[in-house]
């Protein structure tokens, strides 16, 4: 039989075979606690009883588990032997009935992938975490089941645990003759069933409302985290989200929240932000912050929050009938996070962060060689993990900002809360949505979304500005381009903003004109007369999803006054247009990092901020010259000092340079000052030198030499915490020895002995720029080596090994020509994993092209 991955093919077929009535399942997680019996993987019990129909008596189908055994499998009373019907992944179910009942007794492992139920065992008091963990289609992992999101089914948790834990599933839980025992959940898919289970620190709350009809909605609220980061859990402010969130849901929707209670779990070794799992949300714990940030992070969080609140709607209540349609929660859902954040929060500039991060992120999706249209062609399970992405996330969030645009932000809830009543507890597709919104708008959404959602690529779209001779504009056009690749140009609803410097130097705008572009050409005749522009801004107010790019008298606008920009959204807009130029090979990397160390100590939104930061570290490691990559270096490091010795004492801008400058120091001096704050014996006025600090602060000293494994050792016993075990083994791979760099090689690539986390931490310490020629003998090894860890480890390990082990930093045409090679002798490798290494060369690819850009420049 097939292995692990199922196909749309398969799933289609069972879909139409099977109806499911109900789950009943029982977990004994005893086992999770003290030493581990026997050898093998450390596992428990799951004993699962599923009722179905199926329509055709007589036909055959399977069910699906990973298990390292399974002890019984019965089917409609009699016994099946399991060695016959179970080959690793699927149980083979021959001659149903029209009404069956199956029941399976397995012994299923605990993850420390992440992926299905995951162990954790916290370092510093050495207590035991579970959760599950399950998108796409690890749920199988932890009971048996039919694993495809169109088999909906009510689920019945009772879980045996160690008597002094507490256990949360989807439903309300009481503990009875020592099992938790969960309320039947609504019909819903089985990968957003959920089970935690440990001595998590709980805190609770409510959430009440009076409905139209006059009846009172009452929502119990929890948080919970690990003990160690009790201290730490602003749980006050992760509530007042939550109401926010409710309220503003509630009043948009018109559909009470469905699922009883509502809460959310901060669980370690997360690989994810977070998961919707209906009545017990899992977020990744770094959400508590155990040191200083910026608001920045706080609004980050609440995104997410809401982003999740808003699938208990878009993905929970209604889903997608297969993965192709994926975009229908997530889109919807990254959309409806910035919404909300906007309409219910403190966060009222929220739109800033999407139009300056979200969108970067698709941006950079959108243009790599495996790019897809939103509702992609998703042939199987590895298809699925990988498309979730910067399309199906923040490109299908900007589309739908601009449909919000085209047909009204009344017609577009409408639709939605049409969408809702129509399909509760359904599964729907493209088309399903479609229609509630062609009723509510009028529009045809077919041409809509032909262009939008079932094309790829990315338009850019640039100002020609003809003048009079009076000095007024005689004809101002948008100009609409599209890539090779991807040729198709569409109708975007787009503002074109003009800007002039005022008497005191600020560059405001004053004229603007909404237009529909369409084709290669579009005349904005509104605008026709008014005073000579500056600066042409052709998608202000960040309406669609596009490049944009700017004549040459606006860019010589930006490059002297930039910084002179009052409005912070159009700010952002040009920062985001100039660094798409700069990763096009546009603009010398050189020259925007110029730009940064000009203007970025103006920045007034901390998240603005925050990104420049990235953008320039990135520019000065991939697009820059390499002759040029020293006095670049140097540039960053006295201008983040620079800008750190002058932001006000104990300011988030403090914070932000702080971090930047430890990123980019790399000379005597600098690390010197590193080391110094370390110590104590250097002080930066109102700067709070905390333990996320101080981990900060040793990376770079680790990678250069200033920090070994004894000051690394010394810093774990201050912070002798997950987190800080975490950090260590960062700063441990990130040291600047042969040595060193073979034994996390190892560790990552020839074992499988660390945790996800532990994995990702080790990968992120062993590529450090400054390290170029020490690591560069792994080329060959990585090559070596994917298909083989691919085939070994879990997907989601074999991600994070192919992504971040790939030889970026060897940035030669030999490597280039090296990836090309793997690729053609290939052909035959799984498609996912041609997939990622394709991305990866298509990364290295536009770093090239860059280098030569900046290369040109410094002629």
């Amino acid at each position: 039989m097939p292995g692990e991955n199922l196909s749309r093919d398969e799933a289609r077929e069972r879909a139409a075979l099977l109806s499911v009535d109900g789950y009943e399942v029982s977990l004994d997680v005893r086992s999770a606690a003290g030493a581990a019996e026997g050898d093998g993987p450390r596992a428990f019990r799951s004993v699962t009883t599923i009722r179905f129909r199926c329509n055709e008596p007589g036909a055959s189908s399977f069910a699906d588990l990973i298990a390292p055994s399974v002890t019984a499998v019965s089917l409609n009373g009699r016994d099946l032997d399991p060695s016959e019907v179970f080959d690793g992944s699927r149980i083979a179910l021959e001659d149903l009935a029209a009404d069956n009942e199956l029941v399976v007794d397995a012994q299923c492992a605990y993850s420390r992938t992440g992926e299905g139920l995951h162990r954790f065992v916290d370092p510093e008091d050495g207590e035991v975490y579970l959760y599950t963990q399950y998108e796409p289609a690890d749920s199988r992992r932890v009971f048996a089941n039919f694993e495809q999101p169109d088999l909906k089914a009510p689920f019945r948790f009772e879980v045996r645990a160690p008597e002094e834990w507490t256990v949360w599933s989807n439903g309300a839980g009481e503990r009875a003759d020592g099992v938790w025992w969960f309320a039947e959940t609504k019909p819903i898919s089985t990968y957003i069933t959920c089970v935690v289970a440990g001595p998590y620190h709980y805190v609770t709350d409510s959430y009440e409302r009076v409905l139209e009809d006059g009846t009172r909605l009452e929502i119990p609220l929890g948080a919970l985290c690990r003990k160690g980061l009790a201290p730490h859990f602003d749980a006050d402010d992760v509530f007042l989200v939550t109401k926010q969130g409710l309220d503003f849901f509630h009043d948009h929707f018109d559909y009470p929240y469905p699922f009883g209670k509502y809460d959310q779990a901060f669980v370690p070794e997360y690989n994810l932000g977070a998961m919707e799992n209906p009545g017990l949300v899992t977020f990744r714990e770094e959400f508590i912050f155990r040191g200083k940030v910026t608001r920045a992070s706080y609004e980050g969080r609440a995104n997410v929050i809401l982003h999740e609140m808003a699938h208990m709607w878009f993905g929970d209540l209604v889903t997608m009938e297969w993965w192709d349609d994926l975009w229908l929660k997530e889109s919807f859902a990254d959309f409806m996070g910035t919404f909300g954040n906007v309409g219910a929060t403190r966060f009222k500039d929220a739109w800033i962060t999407f139009a300056n991060r979200r969108k970067a992120w698709a941006y950079r999706a959108d243009q790599l060689p495996s790019t897809h249209p939103i509702t992609a062609d998703i042939r199987d399970l590895e298809d699925a993990k990988l498309n979730f992405d910067g399309i199906t996330y923040a490109k299908g969030a900007s589309v739908l900002k601009q449909l919000v645009a085209y047909v009204g932000e009344d017609a577009f809830l409408e639709g939605a809360r049409r969408y809702f009543k129509r399909h509760a507890y359904g599964n729907t597709r493209l088309g399903d949505l479609l229609s509630v919104l062609e009723e509510t708008s009028g529009r045809d959404m077919g041409a809509w979304a032909r262009s939008w959602l079932q094309t790829a690529g990315v338009n850019s779209l640039t100002p020609q500005v003809l003048l009079s001779a009076e000095g007024r504009v005689d004809e101002l056009a948008v100009v609409q381009e599209a890539a090779e690749s991807h040729p198709e140009l569409r109708p975007h609803r787009v503002a074109v903003g003009l800007y002039r410097r005022t008497g005191d130097g600020a560059l405001e705008r004053y004229a603007r004109a909404e237009v529909d572009v369409d084709g290669p050409r579009t005349v904005v005749a509104e605008l026709a007369g008014a005073e000579a522009p500056e600066l042409v801004l052709v998608n202000d107010d960040d309406l669609t999803y596009c490049k944009t790019r700017f004549d040459e008298t606006s860019l010589a606008t930006l490059r002297d006054h930039l910084g002179s920009l009052t409005d912070p959204l159009a700010r952002a807009l040009c920062w985001s247009a100039l660094w798409n130029m700069t990763r096009d090979a546009l603009l010398p990397a050189r020259d925007f990092i110029g730009l940064v160390l000009r203007f970025a100590g103006r920045e007034s939104d901390i998240g603005v901020l925050q990104m420049l930061h990235a953008w320039a570290n990135s520019a000065l490691t991939h697009y820059a010259a390499p002759d040029w990559r020293l006095a670049g270096g140097r540039l960053l490091g006295e201008g983040a000092l620079r800008q750190l010795r002058d932001a006000a004492p104990g300011s988030e801008q403090q914070l932000a340079w702080a971090r930047f400058f430890a990123a980019v120091a790399s000379d005597e001096a600098e690390l010197g000052l590193l080391r110094g704050l370390l110590e104590g014996t250097e002080k930066i006025d109102g700067l709070d030198v905390d333990q996320e600090l101080r981990w900060a602060f040793l990376e770079p000293l680790a990678a250069h030499g200033e920090a070994d494994e004894g000051v690394l050792a010394a810093e774990l016993a201050r912070d002798d915490t997950a987190s800080g075990k975490r950090h260590q083994i960062r700063c441990l791979a990130a040291r600047p020895s042969a040595a060193v760099k073979a034994q996390a090689w190892a560790q990552v690539v020839e074992s499988d002995a660390l945790s996800n986390a532990l994995v990702e931490a080790t990968i992120a310490g062993f590529a450090q720029a400054s390290q170029r020629e020490l690591i560069a003998p792994y080329a060959e090894k990585y090559f070596a080596a994917i298909e083989r860890v691919w085939a070994e480890r879990s997907i989601q390990i074999g991600m994070d090994v192919v992504r971040g082990l790939f030889p970026s930093l060897r940035d030669s045409q030999d490597t280039l020509d090296a990836t090309d090679a793997w690729l053609s002798a290939h052909e035959g490798a799984a498609p996912a994993l041609r997939r990622l290494v394709l991305e990866a060369r298509d990364d290295l690819a536009r770093a090239l092209r860059g280098q030569a850009c900046d290369a040109a420049a410094g002629r």
